[in-house]
């Protein structure tokens, strides 16, 4: 009945997590492999266990084809050291077998030494194992053909989902037509470090369609059970969000600067204009902060749930306070006392560019006194003033000759406007105590 209630409410796009989330996680079928051939068009499944996996599926295009320069970008924009922690898959997933060839060929001659290292698998499903894919429901009236595309996607992601469920700890989706940011493994590294003891189903590292989606490699059978359980239904990127929200995380988990960009100009369905582009992507994003563990306090007016915390972190979230008055302030209480190189605040939203702080300072503090709550440092350092709502301080660890035990964000003039800080950004420096 579960089963059924479940596929009821997937296909009318109402699914109620509340509901179903128990149903879902319960599904003992769900977590095992689905049964399907996979022909090795080059290299061959990695015999160690890697950190992450890239997975990539590509079809014939009717105009332009960016899967070479894709998997240029994957190992281009990665370390030595970095490439020993990644494999990557591309599937194949045309039944144009002429096609197929002749992309195998290019990607083992342009980047054979990663095949013979083991770290890029090029796999192909013969069309056999595939779904009816014709005459299917014509949901939020698609052209027939349109339906046949982003089924079949759907089917060609379980697929390529399912033969990466133990290459590696964690997964991440892309699509053929990416550009990477530089050392964007670390970056991803450090996000997954900073989560440790919190529940996620899904990080996000682009704001578009299913690029940049990151999975633990153990929720991947259950997942690709889910897209072909309900590939007929809808497109994949909305299928992923009722996968997270059936596995009980409610909120997009979105991580910013984004580490991959979409190039392609052309869809692969009918060779359609798309020029979409995510204007969160850095390609030397390598420069992400360390926000090292702290405690986060203010004494301004907080507006509904925009509360302190939301600040810091490196989520696409922001703190929200209504009119801040002279001698109001954001506190930071670090866990441990740090040495601190660089310093960056942003206030203010493109869509609310006057909730900025028109006037205040930044000051560091040392000596801490007062119970676990009201933690404070007992003197203060003023770093610098706020422009234009901003504040960015290089060379920290020169200016401040003591261990940084605080921060603290300062009112200087009351002002009738409210107070976005959209982020808090920390780099740590790793100098030994003299």
């Amino acid at each position: 009945e579960g089963d059924k209630q479940l596929i009821r409410e997937t296909a009318t796009h109402q699914l109620n997590p509340e509901r179903c989330v128990h149903t879902f996680k319960d599904l003992s079928k769900f977590s095992g492999s689905i049964n399907v051939s996979y022909r090795y068009l080059a290299g061959t499944p990695l015999p160690r266990k890697r950190y992450l996996t890239i997975g990539l599926s590509s079809v014939k295009r009717k105009k332009g084809n960016y899967l070479l320069e894709t998997i240029k970008s994957i190992f281009e924009q990665s370390s030595y050291e970095e490439l020993k922690e990644i494999a990557v898959v591309v599937q194949l997933a045309d039944f144009d077998s002429a096609w197929c060839e002749g992309m195998v060929q290019d990607i083992s001659q342009k980047f054979a030494h990663h095949i013979i290292a083991g770290r890029l698998i090029v796999i192909h499903v013969p069309e056999e194992y595939y779904p009816v894919l014709d005459g299917l429901k014509r949901n939020y009236n698609d052209p027939e053909d349109r339906v046949k595309f982003r089924s079949k996607q759907n089917v060609d992601y379980a697929f390529l989902l399912n033969f990466c469920a133990n290459l590696s700890d964690y997964y991440v989706m892309l699509e053929d037509d990416v550009r990477c940011s530089k050392n964007f493994l670390t970056a991803v590294k450090k996000v997954i470090t900073s989560r440790e003891g919190s529940y996620w189903v899904t990080l996000e590292f682009s704001k578009l369609g299913y690029i940049g989606k990151l999975y633990h490699s153990h929720d991947l059978p259950r997942l690709a059970h889910f897209l072909l359980m309900f590939y007929q239904e809808m497109p994949c990127d909305w299928l992923l969000t009722h996968f997270r929200g059936l596995l009980a995380q409610k909120e997009v988990i979105r991580f910013k600067p984004s580490l991959f960009q979409h190039m392609g100009y052309y869809s692969s369905y009918k060779g359609a204009e798309n020029k979409l582009k995510d204007d969160d992507f850095e390609e030397e994003s390598f420069d992400i902060p360390d926000n090292p563990p702290a405690s986060l306090h203010t004494n301004m007016n907080v507006f509904e749930n925009y509360e302190a915390s939301k600040a810091y972190s490196s989520t696409d979230e922001y703190f929200w306070g209504k009119a801040p008055s002279t001698g109001d302030f954001y506190g930071i209480v670090f866990e441990k006392p740090i040495k601190i190189s660089k310093i960056k605040v942003v206030t203010g939203t493109e869509d609310r560019q006057n909730d900025i702080l028109h006037h205040g300072a930044l000051e560091v503090g040392e000596k801490i006194v007062g119970s676990k709550k009201g933690r404070q440092c007992t003197t203060y350092l003023r770093l610098g003033e706020f422009k234009n709502g901003n504040i960015e301080i290089t060379d920290v660890e020169h200016k401040v000759l003591f261990d940084i035990n605080c921060m603290r964000i300062l009112v200087t003039k009351s002002q009738k406007e409210w107070l976005i800080i959209r982020s808090i950004s920390v780099w740590t420096s790793q100098t030994p105590n003299q």
